[in-house]
């Protein structure tokens, strides 16, 4: 079940899109002559689609069962995301592609996946998802290099086939081998009320209190710092004289990051309040954007930023589905994480283009990163005003 999840993440609508759009800006620029910004206004675009969707496939998750909606979600993202293979020479047409890649793949993301994970877990639960999680370091690992040869060998618009048959052979047919939710019986003790059903707070419940929207303005501070930084961290890089291969070598460093992130983080959240977790890690890529600063080649510094990136993208990623089943519970876990991931999806879209705008304006990435060192300070901080995780006796009020 964890293997399935796991792979479902890693195959699914989350990591693909962000893991070959740096290998594009190149090709794409010297095909069509699209600026930077223009480029990245694809995954801008596939963002917020998927970020209004995200609540929509929540709710069809919680009312229909997860398998259903992952499954389906994720054999549309296939189709979708192949067919970018024939974008044309528009950028309308370029945007109509990830309009539809992010209306029908949103179901492939955590917000489906983690679901069935937190119903399986609870002892364990932060464990449990940081090893699910692990799938977005696994395609960082794979998939910018797999983009990169693919471009080389057979172009630009055969690599979204190619890197399309990690989800067709690998994630989809594990995933109606073994993914499923727990059965009532199956169930951990303290996720079921006494008449069976799944306890929690409804999302309108959840939605009133004060913990929702903290978490909610904290996920945009943090997707708007980040979304950009990791979109373009290959041109970044270049920009400090690396050559390409060099630099979407560097997305596996983010990897080996987003893994120790993932393992380490959801480890100590089964043991530690969250947010005293949450805000030293976040403030880690402050120290990777002054890392990152200027045009230095050293490359031990620009290895490290890419770590501290990773690991901090890994524990907020985390730390979304595990604060939300903690402070509201899973009776309406589906609709109250798409929720959560809406502000996540919809300035993790909306930073790329920033970061384009500022670089093609001013020349250089600087006046972004130093910015985003800021949000990234400001949102961790912001945890730290959520206060106690409710206890049992406010979960079965709140579900009553």
């Amino acid at each position: 079940m964890l293997a399935a999840a796991f792979l479902g993440v890693m195959c699914g609508a989350s990591p693909l899109p962000f893991n070959v759009l740096g290998t594009l800006f190149k090709p794409l620029q010297e095909e069509f002559g699209w600026n930077r910004a223009e480029i990245s206004g694809g995954i801008t675009v596939f963002g917020i689609v998927a970020s209004l969707m995200a609540p929509v496939f929540g709710w069809l998750a919680d009312r229909y069962g997860v398998r259903r909606v992952a499954l389906s979600s994720l054999g549309a993202f296939i189709v979708a995301f192949a067919a970018m293979g024939f974008t044309p020479p528009s950028l309308v047409g370029y945007y109509a592609l990830w309009f539809f890649v992010g209306l029908v793949g949103i179901g492939s993301t955590p917000v489906t996946w983690s679901r069935a994970i937190s119903l399986w877990f609870l002892d364990n639960r932060g464990l449990a998802l940081g090893i699910m999680l692990i799938g977005t370091s696994a395609a960082a690992f794979v998939v910018p290099g797999l983009a990169v040869w693919a471009i080389d060998a057979y172009g630009w618009r055969a690599m979204f086939p190619i890197v399309a048959m990690l989800p067709l052979l690998v994630a989809l047919p594990i995933g109606l081998l073994w993914f499923r939710e727990p059965r009532p019986d199956e169930r951990p003790p303290g996720l079921s009320t006494r008449d069976g059903a799944v306890a929690g707070m409804t999302f309108g419940a959840a939605a009133k209190t004060r913990q929702f929207w903290t978490l909610w303005v904290s996920i945009l501070l943090i997707a708007l710092a980040y979304g950009g930084a990791h979109i373009h961290l290959i041109p970044i890089v270049m920009d400090h004289g690396f050559a390409p291969g060099a630099a979407a070598a560097m997305m596996g460093v983010v990897g080996l990051g987003l893994l120790a992130g993932r393992i380490g983080v959801g480890f100590l959240l089964d043991r530690i309040w969250g947010p005293a977790i949450a805000f030293p890690v976040l403030c880690l890529p402050a120290v990777a954007c002054f890392l990152l600063l200027g045009t230095s080649s050293e490359t031990s510094a620009i290895t490290v930023a890419a770590f501290l990136l990773g690991f901090a993208a890994g524990a907020e990623s985390d730390l979304i589905a595990f604060l939300a089943a903690r402070y509201f519970g899973m009776a309406h876990f589906g609709r109250i994480y798409g929720m959560l991931y809406m502000p996540f999806g919809l300035f993790s879209a909306v930073s790329p283009l920033v970061y384009g705008i500022v670089r093609d304006r001013t020349g250089s990435y600087d006046g972004m990163l130093m910015a985003a060192a800021v949000l990234f300070v400001a949102g961790g901080a912001l945890l730290l005003t959520l206060g106690r995780y409710p206890g049992t006796a406010t979960t079965k009020l709140a579900h009553a």
